[in-house]
């Protein structure tokens, strides 16, 4: 059988926070590998160090020691302009409270760049997430969910080959969140890398792997053998 390519490879990575007798830590040794096409989620409570991990990941923050190599070159060596390059061309991000501008359209926060590729691409992005039509409201004047399927589609603009997604449906009802669910759902069919933050167990089910983290730990990693389709998850 053909070895699965490693997209993302971290190892003993520590983040700490405060200092002597009021030091924390948020990650405490962690290694792991992400490969080519996992649909894997991390699960675990507040505070056990998941967001922490994807912002590590996604370049958003620095580590205090370890790695993470991507691509054949560790990130945590990377400096200010080339972590931007890697924020801006390897990964897509999407967060659980959106992180759109309100003063632009729907259509403009899409389009990464004046170029006509992208604004092409834009509306064909908009018109997937069933969005369109809305191209010229704000962000104010749609709904949550609807909101999501925005930062979804300007995440995929970036055409990369990672998305990371930090509790996307946490802000949402439950029919928006599915809604979502089915769009990353379907994303991941078509051959993306996704990392997924979550608390919800339910969720979880959709991936072929779950991480589950404690105490900035990780405690375990295990082949999901009985996937959930997103429209039969509930939570």
């Amino acid at each position: 059988m053909e070895e699965k390519k490693v997209m993302i490879e971290i190892k003993n990575l520590v983040k700490t926070y405060g200092e002597g007798e009021a030091l924390s830590y948020a990650l405490n040794d962690v290694s792991l590998k992400v490969y080519e096409h996992d649909f894997l989620v991390i699960l675990g409570g507040s505070g056990c160090g998941k967001s922490t991990l994807l912002n590590m990941i996604g370049g958003m923050d620095k580590v205090d020691s370890g790695s993470i190599i991507v691509d054949d070159e560790d990130i945590c060596k990377f400096n200010d302009k080339k972590l931007t390059l890697y924020r801006r061309d390897t990964v897509g991000f999407v967060y659980q409270f959106f992180n759109l501008i309100n003063d632009i359209t729907i259509y403009q926060n899409v389009t990464l760049s004046p170029s006509s590729r992208q604004k092409q691409r834009a509306l064909k992005l908009l018109d997937r997430v069933g969005l369109l039509d809305k191209k010229d409201k704000f962000p104010r004047q749609v709904s949550g969910g609807q909101q999501q399927r925005v930062a979804i589609a300007r995440a995929l603009n970036k055409d990369s080959d990672i998305l990371l997604c930090d509790e996307p449906t946490g802000a949402l009802d439950d029919v928006s969140g599915k809604a979502v669910l089915k769009l990353l759902e379907d994303i991941h069919s078509e051959g993306k890398t996704i990392i997924l933050v979550t608390h919800t167990k339910e969720i979880a089910q959709m991936a072929n792997r779950i991480v589950t983290m404690k105490g900035g730990k990780i405690v375990s990693d295990v082949i999901n053998e009985n996937i959930v389709k997103a429209e039969e998850v509930e939570w």
